[in-house]
């Protein structure tokens, strides 16, 4: 429940705060009557994933069971990729993304009437499919390890609450987070909990007999962990492990972790400005206002 707790909390986070910031640019350019255009395409965002989700959660019953499972794993591994690309995306964009949303709403508020709609959709609907389809992978990841199925749903809905909850207050500037700080350390988590969605992802792929090795394991530890035990069901929850994992499950983990953990903490490097940065304007201040003087 953890990991989707986590899960939920980001991806709420960041929605969150694209609407904070587009209502609160709309607030104080004296736009607020076009606030209702804004809320029309959150509600669509948030319809759309719900969608979404049921899409995924019902569409494939009725296949066979190869079928499901290939279908499973494929959207497995798709899930892991949105949810890399996100990592990076707001590793790089956070400090600018505030002066890319302002300078949409100015192009919008000139266009038709559904052009803040679509803008509000097209921000907020990329998290609401990015977290549809990354759940669903966590609760079909629950549902093979015999886990519960609504634990996943459960810790995304109250990571969901508290962001909401976050960017409110955010709003009313009654909170501040260092943002960067936050990306930067669920951002290095969710690289974990997504090589675990991956490794399932081909888990299943080789359940439909797609991918070679379903009995070639690298390890078994289920007499030592006990996938029912509160260990084992931490574990699950948070990094989809898996006390039976097979050698290809193995090698794709490591082989996702290592290189993208290492590009991750470098961007994430690149993105911090230095403390001396932060300090070099005081002395030029200081030095206008004695020549100002």
């Amino acid at each position: 429940m953890l990991g989707n707790y986590l899960v939920g909390l980001r991806e709420g986070l960041e929605a969150s705060l694209v609407v904070v910031i587009l209502v609160a640019y709309l607030v104080k350019s004296g736009r607020a009557q076009l606030l209702p255009r804004i809320w029309g395409g959150v509600a669509l965002a948030i319809g759309v994933s719900l969608g979404f989700g049921a899409l995924l959660t019902f569409g494939p019953r009725g296949l066979t069971f190869e079928a499901q499972e290939f279908i499973g794993g494929t959207l497995s591994i798709i899930a892991v990729g949105f949810v890399t690309w996100m990592i990076f995306w707001m590793a790089r964009s956070a400090r600018g993304l505030s002066g890319e949303l302002r300078g949409q709403i100015d192009k919008a508020a000139d266009g038709g009437r559904l052009a803040l709609v679509l803008v509000a959709l097209l921000a907020v609907g990329r998290e609401g499919l990015e977290t549809a389809l990354f759940l669903w992978a966590a609760t079909q990841a629950a549902a093979s390890g015999a886990g519960s199925t609504t634990a996943p749903l459960i810790g995304a809905a109250l990571g969901i609450v508290t962001a909401v909850l976050l960017g409110f207050l955010i709003y009313r500037g009654a909170l501040k987070l260092n943002f960067g700080k936050f990306f930067a350390w669920t951002g290095g988590f969710l690289i974990l909990v997504a090589a675990g969605v991956l490794s399932y992802g081909v888990h299943d792929l080789q359940e439909a007999r797609f991918l070679p090795g379903l009995h070639d394991l690298a390890f078994d530890v289920s007499g030592t962990i006990d996938p029912s035990s509160w260990i084992g069901t931490l574990l699950k929850g948070t990094l989809n492990f898996s006390p039976a994992t097979t050698w290809l499950e193995a090698a794709v983990w490591v082989l996702y972790v290592i290189p993208v953990m290492f590009l991750f903490l470098r961007t994430i490097r690149r993105t911090t400005p230095p403390r001396t940065a932060s300090t070099a304007p005081k002395p030029a201040s200081t030095t206008s206002q004695g020549a100002s003087a």
